[in-house]
């Protein structure tokens, strides 16, 4: 069985070039994913579908993901890391071409789905590239750099995709992102160096599965505060249009600057990761959580006051930009050397169950009691995330304890 590769050597050069090109393909394939966001009231326009049914196409996208990205996983195992990526790129690009000429959608549909597997297997392999590239010592470093592209998508992907499709329409939207795909698949193929991602087993060495390693149960713990998290998150931000027009005071023509100054924040909060994800990753990512829920309460007990509005956005943009970063680093750093391609699959899963859960819970909620409670159920999932997340830490420390304790 295909393993990690073991630590890279303190004394290789970082490998900044390779790292940013991975931070580009992130780029686009998280602008891919959540285009819809910003673009949702002229999508149920076009489609004649209710805003739920259109915010369901997160859902649909995320689900896919869920499904298909273990199995895609174990399937291309053995092929090379950065040939899998070019190819998801491109099926990706060809994903957004298709929703962008979908008459209806039911094709919009099927098109999200195609987007959906090649999503899913391009963040099972590139979820552990950066430890193939760097030392154990630098991983939190290397995960910020390529995490920046996620927080550029939102900083300038999706809100200049939200730009685009009010200015000529949420078509064009698609068919720009899905050429910009395609160019960073080229990117890809100059700059990213090859990883081995294969370990050779040694002589007389028995293999225990994966199941078995004792690593294993501390990363399905982590996926669960992942999934918990990401699932309160997007159960507000998959909405945050409709939420800002129809609950606080928003011009539709501004939703493009909003969410632009959300993913700007988010830079602030990534840069703070890179730096305390090697240094105190525990109180620094408690510290974040806290600042998200304050900000959402400000922001949902404010609603008329936009000023207040919109600087709670950014502070949540800020706290909220560091925190995939710092669990995927804290991931990379749970699973051993032999789970960690199985880790990244299983992250990969957790995070798009929490998308996907979290949209379909916040179209449910809002056809149900309205868009006024969406971000109060945030901030108790949300909540909820930390609470598990430090129970796992205390009841991890206590066994350490015990253990170095006996003789």
């Amino acid at each position: 069985m295909s393993v990690s590769s073991p630590p890279v050597k303190a004394t290789a050069p970082f490998p900044y070039i390779g790292l940013l090109s991975l931070a580009g393909a992130i780029f686009v394939s998280v602008t891919s994913e959540f285009l819809p966001t910003g673009l949702l009231p002229a999508m149920a326009r076009d489609l004649g579908v209710g805003i739920s049914t259109a915010g369901y196409l997160v859902t649909i996208f995320a689900g896919t993901v869920v499904v298909a990205t273990t199995p895609l996983a174990a399937l291309t195992q053995r092929f090379s890391r950065k040939s899998l990526i070019v190819v998801v790129l491109l099926v990706i690009a060809v994903a957004n071409v298709l929703a962008a000429v979908a008459p209806t959608y039911a094709v919009l549909v099927i098109a999200r789905i195609l987007g959906g597997l090649a999503h899913g297997l391009f963040w099972a392999v590139v979820a552990a590239y950066s430890a193939h590239l760097v030392p154990a010592h630098q991983l939190g470093k290397a995960v910020a750099i390529t995490a920046g592209g996620g927080t550029a998508a939102f900083v300038l992907g999706v809100p200049v995709g939200t730009a685009i499709g009010n200015a000529l329409g949420w078509r064009t939207a698609f068919t720009v992102i899905g050429v910009v795909v395609a160019l960073l698949a080229l990117v890809i193929v100059k700059f990213l160096p090859p990883v081995n991602h294969h370990v050779e087993q040694k002589a007389g060495e028995v293999r225990v599965p994966l199941t078995r390693d004792p690593s294993f149960r501390s990363v399905i713990l982590l996926c669960t505060v992942i999934l918990i998290i990401l699932t309160g998150q997007n159960t507000f931000y998959t909405y945050i249009a409709p939420w800002l027009t129809r609950v606080s005071s928003f011009e539709p023509s501004s939703i493009a600057l909003v969410l632009f100054l959300y993913g700007g924040a988010g830079i602030i909060g990534l840069v703070g990761a890179g730096y305390a994800a090697d240094r105190f990753p525990r109180k620094a990512f408690v510290g974040v959580v806290f600042g998200v829920m304050a900000a959402v309460l400000v922001l949902a007990m404010a609603t008329t006051n936009t000023a207040v509005v919109l600087i709670a956005v950014i502070v949540w943009g800020a706290a909220f930009g560091g925190i995939p970063a710092m669990l995927q680093t804290r991931m990379l750093r749970t699973a051993s050397f032999r789970t960690r391609d199985l880790a990244a699959a299983l992250q990969t899963t957790a995070f798009n169950v929490g998308i996907g859960g979290g949209a379909l819970l916040g179209g449910l909620l809002l056809d149900g009691i309205g868009l006024e409670v969406l971000p109060f159920v945030m901030i108790v999932l949300v909540a909820a995330g930390l609470a598990l997340s430090l129970a796992t830490d205390t009841v991890r420390d206590r066994r350490e304890r015990h253990r170095l304790r006996e003789p």
